[in-house]
């Protein structure tokens, strides 16, 4: 029996989440002479190298600006044993792509081809509730769906082989083998089987493959040359490698596990740190979208909402100032971020957009990284997202878990 902790796409898991605490205290403070950008560089030069020693990080890639400045694009460490890690790596984005799929659904809403109060019977009659789940709840995860990902029969089978593509029939049926959280639109609990509906149906709506939606409408616009998507493991030279203990408790490599189970069929995707930052900006300031409709996928329009539920924890809790959900996009205070961490990489891209400042980070873990249940750590691209964010902008700084998390 394998001993499987996969904790997928969000951030560790929720419960992880919700307990990232900051390790290291930032020094700007409030009324001081703003520093150069030579000296930014610097101090996040130094935010990272102590994160790389206190948490266990093999390798960190950075890039942070401004505007159209660019404040620090650099790596640190190795990808593999005598391989320095380099800006131009390649890594999975994972949940970045959830951003992608709330700006298309959006883009599909001011082009009047769907509505975010369409139910989703139209292409998906026999699911449960589907005369009550909207598009909207899929993409705010709302609709009381369960995540695939915590099935039992899927951890088991990912673990036993984690190159094997799972098709989305297969995934439905991991998720459907149970009833429904809640009823439709009461509670919020994340579920990636949410964005695989979700991707499904915009592929019908839009009259195209997914990945060819996406591309013309998303990444092309953007530049995004970088970050394409592929439904094998494939990932375009150079590669960041990456490492863990979740799957057998024996640190391996997990580069080339497939991870298109955790995205819609044509967003399983690769990127760089570039990539990613443009992605931060592109997606914080609702690039392509009607004002109305950038507020819709990036405001805190479900802060408050949500509670802990039995059948659902621990992914169903209150959407607080720390953690709540937009269409796709995580609002962490002021900052729109997305935080995946999955087979052994982990990313941040965040954005806050009155100091127009861009946060991307990706990091790979050494062995003491990961908890003696061979658990992932919380996401320490996150932390590092915390502690610049911090620094670089002190009266908007990412808030803190609550007490009770």
């Amino acid at each position: 029996m394998h001993r499987t902790s996969v904790r997928g796409i969000v951030a560790t898991g929720i419960a992880l989440v919700l307990g990232c605490a900051a390790l290291i205290p930032a020094t700007a403070a409030a009324g001081t002479p703003s520093p150069s950008t030579s000296e930014q560089a610097a101090e996040i030069t130094r935010i990272v190298k102590d994160a790389m020693s206190s948490i266990g990080l093999k390798a960190v890639i950075v890039k942070v600006t401004k505007g159209d400045e660019v404040i620090i694009r650099k790596a640190w460490g190795e990808s593999m044993t005598d391989v320095p890690a380099t800006p131009k790596m390649r890594f999975r984005n994972g949940a970045v792509a959830y951003q992608y799929l709330g700006n298309l659904l959006m883009q599909l809403v001011d082009e009047k081809k769907v509505t975010l109060d369409d139910t989703i019977d139209e292409w998906y009659p026999d699911l449960p509730n589907a005369d009550q789940v909207t598009l909207k709840m899929l993409a705010n995860q709302t609709s009381g769906y369960p995540d695939y990902q915590f099935d039992p029969g899927w951890r088991e089978s990912f673990g036993s082989d984690p190159f094997q593509i799972f098709t989305v029939q297969e995934r439905l049926d991991y998720a459907f083998s149970q009833a429904p959280f809640f009823e439709p639109g009461t509670n919020w609990s994340y579920a990636h089987t949410n964005f695989l509906i979700l991707g499904e149906i915009l592929a019908k709506v839009g009259g195209k493959p997914l990945r060819e939606l996406v591309r013309e409408k998303v990444l092309e616009p953007l530049g995004l040359d970088d970050t394409t998507g592929t439904q094998t493991s494939e990932i375009p030279s150079p590669v960041l490698h990456t490492f863990s203990s979740e799957r057998t408790g024996l640190y391996e490599e997990a580069t080339f596990w497939n991870t298109s189970w955790g995205t819609p069929p044509g967003l399983n995707q690769t990127t760089t740190i570039d990539d990613l930052a443009t992605t931060a900006a592109a997606m914080g300031s609702g690039k392509f979208l009607s004002k109305k409709s950038a507020e819709a996928m990036n405001g805190p329009n479900l802060l408050g909402f949500g509670e802990p539920q039995e059948n659902c924890a621990p992914s169903c809790f209150t959407q607080t100032e720390f953690y709540n959900f937009g269409l796709g996009v995580i609002r962490q205070g002021d900052w729109l971020l997305q935080t995946p961490l999955l087979s052994g990489i982990g990313a941040t891209d965040a954005y806050l957009p009155s100091e127009k400042i861009s946060i991307a980070v990706a990091i790979t873990l050494l062995p003491d990284a990961f908890t003696a249940e061979d658990n992932y750590p919380p996401n320490p691209s996150k932390t590092l997202f915390v502690e610049i964010g911090k620094y670089l902008a002190p009266n908007h700084a990412p808030p803190t878990p609550p007490a009770s998390s």
